[in-house]
């Protein structure tokens, strides 16, 4: 898959391609959004996999909604994006499937000033506990929704759906390597659900100075390339 990213801005990185290996696990199906689209990779690889599901993306970033509608186009995948905040997009209970790679670190970490790389990386621009309401309120009944997130807010990331009515099925941790902590979390959640959490194995993305056989075999399945490019 050919994707155009805005050269100076946020580019995708390997929590995106890591989340698409993630999401594939469950074959979404139906109505799906992408929230956060960015340049619209996570979105377009699973519109791509899963060619009966019907696609739409949510960006407030003028830029990047640009960028995603381009990369929709080239890679001839059906695509409708909303321009605008996220929080603020209507069609409440009409979705099969939510996936989002968001905005997760927290204001403590060092911050970029670059307003794009800001919004597109910390949680101010997109607050844990309304981001799992604006989700639970978008899905159907029994809709279902995959994420990844700051692992070390795990705990206020399941905490928030609980009370917005979204139970954690299944949870996989991503290590650097396997003498490290774990710096990403992926969540498989279902709306009104009463299921059991799977703590899946963890996820070790190197090993002697290479990905891992598992992580290599994620980005062969996914066949991203980027290109930087100042406008389109």
């Amino acid at each position: 898959m050919l994707l155009y990213q805005p050269d100076g801005g946020y580019c995708y990185n390997s929590d995106s391609i890591l989340l698409y290996g993630f999401i594939t696990r469950f074959a979404p199906r139906g109505r799906v959004l992408d929230v956060g689209a960015g340049s619209g990779i996570v979105g377009l690889l699973i519109g791509r996999d899963f060619p009966d599901i019907t696609l739409e993306a949510v960006e407030k970033q003028p830029l990047y909604a640009e960028f995603a509608r381009r990369n929709a186009q080239i890679n001839k995948i059906g695509y409708m994006l909303h321009e605008g905040d996220f929080l603020e997009l209507g069609n409440h209970g009409s979705y099969d499937w939510i996936v989002s790679n968001p905005p997760f670190y927290h204001e403590n970490v060092s911050r970029s000033e670059n307003p794009l790389l800001h919004q597109a990386r910390y949680n101010v621009h997109l607050p844990i506990e309304p981001f799992m309401t604006k989700i639970s309120k978008l899905l159907k009944s029994n809709g279902e929704a995959a994420i990844c997130y700051d692992a070390g807010q795990s705990v206020q990331l399941f905490s928030a759906c609980e009370r917005s009515g979204l139970r954690v099925v299944d949870v996989q941790f991503v290590h650097s390597k396997a003498d490290r902590p774990s710096t990403l979390v992926m969540i498989h959640l279902k709306k009104n659900s009463k299921s059991a959490l799977t703590v899946m194995p963890p996820l070790i993305t190197e090993e002697n100075g290479a990905y891992t056989a598992t992580v290599q075999a994620i980005y062969d399945k996914a066949k991203a390339h980027s290109i930087k490019c100042p406008s389109i």
